[in-house]
C-alpha cells in the first residue's frame, strides 16, 4: 500500500521540482538580460565604441544572447535577447530593452 502511494507521489514531486527550477532559470535569465541591456545603454550613450558595448553586454548576458543597438531621437536603445535554457518545458526567450539619453557630444 505504501509503495503504490509512493509510486504516485514521487513523479508528482519531481514534476513540481522541474517546473520550479525552470521558472527559476527563466527569472535569472531575465535579471541578467535586463542588467546587460542597462549596461549597454549606458555605455552606448557615453559614446563607447560598438565593439566595447557588445563586449560589456555579452559579458553580463546569458550565453548565446543577441544584441541590437539602435537610436530614437535623443535616446539610444539597446535590446538583448537570450535563448531559453529549458529542455523540459518550452519557454519564451528572455528579452529586455533599455534606453538612455545621449550624453553631450556623443549623439548618433
Amino acid at each position: 500500500m505504501v509503495s503504490a502511494e509512493l509510486a504516485l507521489t514521487v513523479p508528482s514531486i519531481l514534476l513540481v521540482l522541474a517546473i520550479c527550477l525552470t521558472a527559476l532559470a527563466l527569472a535569472i535569465d531575465l535579471v541578467r538580460v535586463t542588467d546587460a541591456a542597462r549596461v549597454g545603454a549606458r555605455a552606448a550613450s557615453r559614446g563607447e565604441a560598438p565593439a566595447e558595448v557588445q563586449r560589456l553586454v555579452l559579458d553580463r548576458a546569458p550565453e548565446g544572447s543577441h544584441l541590437h543597438v539602435g537610436h530614437e531621437d535623443e535616446l539610444v536603445v539597446v535590446r538583448v535577447e537570450a535563448p531559453s535554457r529549458s529542455r523540459l518545458i518550452p519557454l519564451p526567450q528572455a528579452q529586455a530593452q533599455a534606453s538612455a539619453v545621449w550624453e553631450p557630444g556623443a549623439g548618433p
